[in-house]
């Protein structure tokens, strides 16, 4: 058979209400079947007890169609194997889940088998397992073929003894399990999870043997920047459906906005609710998307950007607040992919590295920022260290750290600490080619990469190592960057860590200045920005271009 997951028109289909699954099922007479049982389930808490098949829209019978209709019932084997349903807040997305489980539960044939709901936290895991118990509970029929067991939030096929288990990752354990078919609920919040991936792979590792078997990751975006696994199969599902990488087994239905959309914010058109918001007139209100979009656009920044992720699906591409520095807003417009060390080595006369931070608790942060030779333009590139204890005490962001590791961004360093080695191997690159103006650092805790620096030749005496001025003092550099970003004679790499860290900076007002610090004492790393502005302090004050000496001789008669 020939079929292709991918839906390069997504666009124009997504504006015009047609659904994202542009093939027929494969197996019709098993799509068929699968989709009668789910229509018969009946959702509970709504108003009247209707069944899935009086409630929902075509495009919920499209997605569970697709997902039975890829059974081949004679090879015992299913074709397509992993989906991905990202759709806004309070579009029925687990009461959806638990019907597509407890009608796999009902259609497997293999006995003893194991269906798993795989949840993040202890209350999603409620949320997924009441909606399928009262589904069996409504109906007499399935309350004499299925029996529940609250206690193990289980229950369990009387004739073929098979288990749907809804399990909560952060009280029961994956390990052992062998189940054919899983759903893993709010993928978003693994992606918070240091230990995801790992416990993903321990929770799917039974499909191997069990090729009837499926993996659905419904969710909501992301309150933050995607991270971890989220991220990971975002990205994936994303270029299966705009065809970038050609995989028929996996499959994505994906509600957001398109690209021109989310520049233009056309989101914000309540006419426009409908397209991340498929269930809108049924599970979700027209009207309180209306009003509560009024209070949260006039309100404080963290709950607007919740609104415009969880009810909108927007993707929060940096994490900015009320109190946010202002340079952030125009951050990422100021990227250039161009942007490489290489790239500032080649074509700058005069070059500024920064350094910041260093503590095993800490990100150890390196900017440079170079003079366009030309243009005259600043040109940044960072890149930042960590100790890898930084990973279990700060769990909440390590799967983040991880992100920024597999993209070239981070190197985290073991107990050899080699970062002050790969940073004065930088340095003396930049010195060796004669562009060093000086290195600005912070000149609290780094003693040790100040004599490191030293063995180089960059010290006091030789004028080439500045300590810059922190706190209310470092003001000067912060409106300077600023002003250099609004004009978009500053450019840099465009770095997700850079991003990350400049969103997590905060600027709080003295009595007669302002000072930069982090949103969240802690898990908030904001070193390589830091080092962005030591760097600043010393390019501001136009350094000179060093040229090599030119000797002329005279003679005299």
């Amino acid at each position: 058979m020939e079929w292709t997951t991918s839906c390069l028109d997504w666009e124009k289909r997504i504006v015009a209400g047609q659904s994202l699954i542009q093939f027929d099922p494969l197996f019709p007479d098993e799509a068929e079947a699968a989709l009668a049982v789910f229509k018969s389930l009946k959702i509970v808490d709504a108003p009247g007890q209707p069944t899935f098949g009086e409630a929902c829209e075509e495009w919920v019978f499209d997605f569970v169609q697709a997902i039975f209709g890829a059974y081949d019932h004679e090879a015992a084997k299913r074709h397509i194997r992993e989906f991905f349903l990202l759709i806004s807040k309070k579009n029925s997305k687990s009461t959806i889940a638990a019907g597509i489980m407890i009608t796999a539960l009902i259609r497997n044939w293999r006995h003893s088998c194991e269906l798993l709901i795989l949840a993040p936290t202890l209350e999603v895991a409620n949320n997924s397992y009441k909606p399928a118990a009262d589904m069996v509970r409504a109906d007499p029929e399935l309350t004499d073929l299925l029996h529940i067991q609250d206690n193990f939030r289980q229950i369990t096929h009387r004739l073929t003894k098979a288990t749907l288990k809804v399990v909560a990752a952060d009280t029961d354990t994956v390990g052992g399990k062998k189940a054919a078919f899983v759903l893993v609920d709010e993928l978003w919040l693994f992606g918070k999870k240091s230990n995801a991936d790992a416990m993903l792979r321990e929770a799917t590792g039974g499909l191997v043997s069990r090729p009837e078997g499926f993996v659905i990751y419904p969710s909501t975006q992301s309150d933050a920047p995607p991270a971890g696994v989220f991220k990971a199969k975002l990205d994936y599902f994303r270029d299966v459906r705009d065809g970038k990488i050609p995989d028929r087994k996996t499959l994505g239905v994906l509600y957001e906005f398109p690209k021109a959309m989310v520049e233009a914010e056309t989101f914000l058109d309540p006419d426009n609710f409908y397209i991340t918001n498929p269930n809108l007139g049924r599970s979700v209100s027209q009207e309180w998307l209306e009003e509560e979009m009024v209070k949260e656009l006039n309100g404080a920044g963290d709950t607007k950007r919740t609104f415009l992720a969880k009810h909108l699906n927007i993707e929060i591409g940096m994490n900015l607040r009320a109190n946010r520095w202002p340079g952030a807003d125009f951050w990422e417009a100021r990227a250039d992919k161009a942007i490489t060390l290489d790239h500032v080595l080649e074509v700058c006369e005069v070059i500024v590295p920064g350094v910041d931070g260093g503590g095993l608790d800490d990100l150890f942060g390196l900017t440079i920022v170079g003079r366009h030779r030309v243009t005259k333009d600043w040109l940044c590139w960072s890149h930042a260290w960590c100790h890898i204890g930084v990973l279990d005490r700060r769990k909440s962001i390590a799967s983040k750290l991880r992100d920024f590791e597999k993209a070239g961004e981070l190197t985290i360093v073991d107990d050899k600490l080699d970062d002050l080695s790969e940073i004065v191997e930088i340095i003396q690159d930049i010195k060796d080619r004669n562009l060093l103006a000086a290195v600005a650092v912070d000149p609290a805790g780094l003693g040790e990469l100040v004599d490191a620096l030293d063995e180089i030749g960059v010290n006091d005496e030789a004028k080439n190592i500045i300590g810059a001025p922190q706190g209310y003092a470092m003001m000067n550099a912060i409106k300077t960057t600023e002003r250099k970003l609004t004009n978009g004679t500053l450019l840099h790499s465009g770095s997700a860590l850079m991003n990350w860290c400049v969103g997590n900076l905060k600027i709080e007002p003295t009595a007669t200045a302002i000072r930069a610090t982090k949103q969240n004492a802690g898990d908030a790393k904001i070193d390589p920005v830091m080092a962005l502005f030591d760097a600043v302090t010393v390019m501001s004050r136009n350094p000179e271009v060093k040229r090599e000496p030119s000797y002329q001789m005279i003679f005299a008669a």
